[in-house]
């Protein structure tokens, strides 16, 4: 009898859920890269990342779109859900992306007084607002969105899937753009 080296399997995380008309999309339709982020508003490395994607979409505006799906972590950050769900209410008005990038840009504002004079900063109806996420009206959507990252092995955030496949490189403006470039071919 023999011994053999064993290899441990590795297995690369693809993405479960595709995209569709329902998600939230930042770039060209037609883009050959689509990334697809799950992320969290209060996970700092999400706002680390939030800037170096925005950067990536501004050099690569025709290459790539984004994809952006919720993670809120909530245990970490009390803060992430009741976020996630002021980012879907502007979503129903047709702001998603406004408020997306207010969230990331005062990431240390999000209890629930600071959100407020955020949603009044970008003139979207306070009250109305303030009612949805208290209701969590679209707590529905969050969570379709949170089930889908577990079900593509979404264990932090950010995570990012390039073209369907999980990206486990580092989430720098220099790795995201040899990632997309090499996407391209």
């Amino acid at each position: 009898m023999t011994d053999r080296m064993t290899t441990p399997l590795q297995v690369t995380a693809r993405l479960r859920t595709p995209v569709t008309e329902h998600d939230h999309v930042r770039g060209p339709v037609d883009a050959p890269v689509t990334i697809v982020e799950y992320a969290d508003f209060q996970c700092r490395f999400c706002g680390l990342a939030y800037g170096e994607l925005r950067e990536l979409l501004r050099q690569r505006a025709e290459t790539v779109r984004l994809v952006y799906r919720h993670f809120p972590i909530s245990g970490m950050h009390p803060h992430a859900e009741n976020a996630a769900e002021a980012a879907e209410a502007a979503g129903r008005r047709g702001r998603f992306w406004e408020m997306h990038d207010w969230l990331y840009e005062h990431q240390d504002q999000l209890d629930r007084v600071h959100l407020t004079l955020g949603v009044e900063q970008l003139g979207l109806p306070a009250a109305e607002m303030d009612a949805e996420v208290a209701r969590q009206s679209h707590g529905d959507r969050v969570r379709l969105d949170f089930v889908g990252g577990i079900r593509s092995g979404v264990d932090a955030t950010p995570t990012l899937f390039v073209n369907g496949v999980r990206h486990d490189g580092p989430v720098d403006l220099a790795t995201l753009l040899v990632t997309v470039d090499t996407a391209t071919g």
